[in-house]
């Protein structure tokens, strides 16, 4: 095994003490950098430009494109299919040659995207982000960060950029499937579970988080003040201020500026200064999305363009730093302000200090032999997987019975990888951007049909036949957004190539000899994803013509949707006997799925965005009224089991006052079927006086049961006074500029609802309560979150 060795760093680095703040450091340490080093901190540049095709590091190439350093190195893990070993050799080739061949030795920082597991080859790939918030299980997702965080530092890297926060309320997003849904308190407790695994509460051994795409990217931007500063700030802010995510990437879209202009993202001082930092406190590194300062509309030279991105606050420039390569033309002519240059370059130098890249002993990759998708990581995929399927209906068929022992498996992804994987897993990405479309299958990536033979006690008779394919014409659609890479007519111009024939005479057949059909369809790594978006939101291609064939046979059929949203299947679905939602399991979908059809699980899963019955291409969301949008099949919150519970005996004050600092609340669920299974129970929150600044309802709270049949367990739970709060801006201090004091949290006194369910819709309790006592108003909230007892 090749291991570089780390030889000692600079003096400078060795005398470094915790007694020192790391700000001092930062400052002293910035005073000795050249103007050339500080600028090519706040550039990157893939890695494998530094190496020849032996796989050596061509030092030549270092001293000609990197001589006086280099702040990033991007997607270092994904270029290509590598062992984990041989990266982690060119980590430590690459940084022992910055820190002994250049002028201060500073290490670089390298970045992947972890969004479900480590975005190379052979490493675990986990459910995608919608399912997992289905889950409502933040102990798991908390799990799976910290497997791929130990797994990334080993490989040498320190920074992912992940995860994606945004709260996507619009159902034909094609990001959404990265997403945690259309709530900002899942999404928020959900993208904190993601930090504090991935960072294990320290940057020196754990892989730092990125919080993205702030701020509103994929519905939300545009949304008036209230709405984005409750709820879609709400993710960044609690990642931010409850778990010590010290990096921020802005979106490619615009938003309106300070002065009232729509400005994209990454040149918006109004969200990167003014809330971001201002108000919210950030004191991190903000980096551009890859391509997005090119893509500052307006201005054709890269000069100004860096002079933009970095005067609004934003600091790095992604992927190779093609326009902050100008920085120095843009001092001297004038357009970069002394202080912006000195605040990006330090704002770097700090999450470096933080991450231990000056230590003596700094952690920049393992020297152990490393090993990629272990069993621990495995179990963990599977039981994410599990907990994300959600059961949307069933009339008895399931699970299979044995009574009905011939089942026939079909459609086009009862037997491929591409109903497994989301976007940013390595297959989908290798597919996607290098076209490559061979020997992706690394980890192995269990099919549901693979799942089905392999879990299959013996009872059952599976029959194959794919029967349609996702589509018979290209329907990615063409569309400028997002990474300006993927601009390519023959990117976006491809299908999938299942490998396998169509032949449907064969299939219905086999669906005649059947007792139930199981029928997988939905979408694939070509018609979900970034820049990738198709014409409509109802099943590909000619699939629903064949639900439609397999449903004449008369046999019951279960309809298994794979996918990175929710495709609208009215119509077809009232007609079938069982509809489950199973989005991007990940490598173990095929056997979780299998599991859940044969009962050997029971689901528990709840939708993390609501179902929509016609497609919508505008914001949804449950809480923007107390009653169901008729647009909307299954609601928020909704996912049904293979027993039922009881919930019993809401406990709460009837009063509490506006400075206690919380609510306890108990209540009782009973599992009153005959199969062990666990319960999501929703506490939500409703105003009971009309002029209440909240929304209609709010989910505010829930909890994960395992119920035994008959069993019963008592939920009890913390809600804190200021979750009952709602966020103000004043204008008493415009005429001092002193916007931070404008901007407030309120705790109004009042009366409102707790409400408690099995779905936002499905309220099984609830309870008046009165707040007494003064409004209360303070800059930022304290408690954001209710606690289990």
């Amino acid at each position: 095994m090749k291991v570089y060795s780390l030889m000692c760093m600079a003096v400078f680095f060795a005398g470094c003490t915790s007694a020192i703040s790391v700000d001092r450091q930062v400052d002293e340490f910035y005073e000795k950098l050249s103007q050339e080093e500080r600028i090519a901190q706040l550039r990157s540049m893939y890695m494998d430009m530094l190496f020849d095709e032996q796989g050596r590091l061509d030092t030549v190439k270092c001293h000609e494109l990197i001589p006086n350093g280099i702040g990033h190195f991007s997607q270092y893990a994904s270029q290509k299919p590598r062992d984990p070993n041989e990266l982690r050799d060119r980590v430590a080739a690459v940084q022992d040659w910055l820190m002994h061949h250049t002028p201060h030795g500073i290490p670089a920082l390298f970045h992947e995207e972890v969004l479900s597991g480590v975005n190379t080859s052979g490493a675990t790939i986990y459910p995608q982000q919608i399912g997992q918030a289905c889950s409502f299980n933040p102990e798991l997702a908390e799990l799976k960060t910290r497997q791929t965080g130990i797994v990334m530092r080993k490989m040498g890297g320190v920074l992912s950029l992940s995860p994606m926060v945004d709260v996507c309320r619009t159902p034909s997003f094609n990001r959404l499937e990265e997403s945690y849904g259309e709530d900002a308190y899942l999404s928020a407790v959900m993208g904190v579970a993601f930090v504090k695994g991935l960072q294990q509460g320290d940057l020196k051994k754990g892989t730092g988080a990125c919080s993205k795409h702030y701020l509103g990217y994929g519905g939300g931007g545009n949304a008036d003040e209230k709405e984005l500063m409750e709820e879609i700030l709400l993710p960044h802010e609690t990642m931010i201020r409850l778990a010590g995510s010290k990096v921020v990437m802005p979106g490619y879209h615009a938003m309106l500026d300070e002065n009232g202009e729509s400005t994209n993202c990454v040149a918006n001082g109004r969200i990167l200064k003014d809330i971001l930092r201002d108000y919210i406190g950030f004191d991190g590194m903000i980096v551009s999305d890859y391509t997005a300062i090119d893509q500052l509309p307006g201005i054709d030279d890269p000069v100004r363009k860096a002079a933009a991105a970095i005067n609004a606050g934003n600091d790095v420039d992604f992927p190779t730093g093609a326009n902050y390569k100008y920085l120095q033309e843009a001092v001297e002519q004038g357009l970069v302000k002394s202080e912006a240059l000195e605040r990006a370059v330090k704002n770097v130098l700090r999450y470096k200090f933080r991450a231990g890249l000056f230590d003596k002993d700094a952690y920049l990759y393992s020297r152990q032999d490393i090993v990629l998708d272990t069993p621990d990581e495995r179990q963990t995929a599977y039981q994410i997987a599990t907990q994300s399927v959600v059961l949307l209906e069933n009339n008895g068929v399931l699970p299979l019975n044995a009574s009905s022992p011939n089942i026939f498996v079909t459609g086009p992804n009862a037997n491929s990888m591409w109903a497994m994987c989301g976007d940013y897993s390595f297959p989908s990405m290798t597919y996607f951007w290098k076209k490559i479309e061979k020997d992706l299958d690394h980890p192995h990536v269990i099919g549901l049909l693979e799942g089905m033979k392999a879990h299959n006690s013996g009872n059952f008779n599976i029959m194959y036949s794919r029967g349609c394919d996702w589509t018979e014409d290209i329907e990615t659609k063409y569309t400028k957004g997002g990474d300006e890479r993927a601009w390519e007519y023959a990117l976006l111009h491809r299908k999938v190539d299942s490998g396998e024939k169509v032949d449907r005479k064969e299939a219905l057949e086999m669906a005649r000899k059947s007792d139930v059909i199981i029928a997988a369809v939905g979408e694939n790594v070509m018609l979900c994803g970034e820049n990738r978006d198709r014409q409509g939101l109802r099943l590909p291609g000619k699939q629903e013509q064949y639900v439609e064939e397999l449903l004449k046979t008369g046999k019951p059929v279960v309809l298994v949707v794979f996918g990175g949203r929710a495709q609208v299947i009215s119509g077809i679905a009232e007609r079938c006997a069982a509809v489950i939602q199973a989005w991007y399991p990940g490598e173990e979908g095929g056997n979780a799925v299998a599991d859940i059809l044969y009962g050997n699980v029971a689901p528990s899963a709840k939708l993390s965005v609501s179902y929509p019955k016609t497609e919508v291409y505008e914001p949804l969301c449950y809480n923007y009224s107390a009653e169901m949008d008729a647009r909307v099949q299954w609601p928020f919150g909704y996912g049904l089991s293979y027993t039922t519970f009881d919930y019993q005996s809401l406990r709460l004050p009837q009063e509490v006052s506006t400075t206690d600092e919380g609510i306890s609340l108990a209540f009782e669920v009973r599992n009153t079927g005959k199969m062990a299974a666990d319960e999501i129970a929703q506490v939500y929150i409703s105003p009971g006086d009309d002029d209440l600044p909240i929304r209609p309802i709010q989910l505010q709270g829930f909890a994960r049961i395992s119920l035994q049949p008959g069993e019963t367990k008592t939920v009890k739970m913390k809600l804190y006074t200021e979750q009952l709060g709602f966020y103000s801006h004043s204008d008493s201090d415009a005429s001092q500029g002193n916007t931070k004091q404008q901007r407030q949290w309120n705790v109004r006194p009042g009366k409102y609802v707790v409400k408690v369910g099995s779905s936002s819709t499905d309220i099984r309790l609830q309870q008046e309560i009165v707040l007494k006592g003064e409004s209360l108003r303070k800059p930022l909230r304290t408690y954001y979150f209710s606690e289990v007892e």
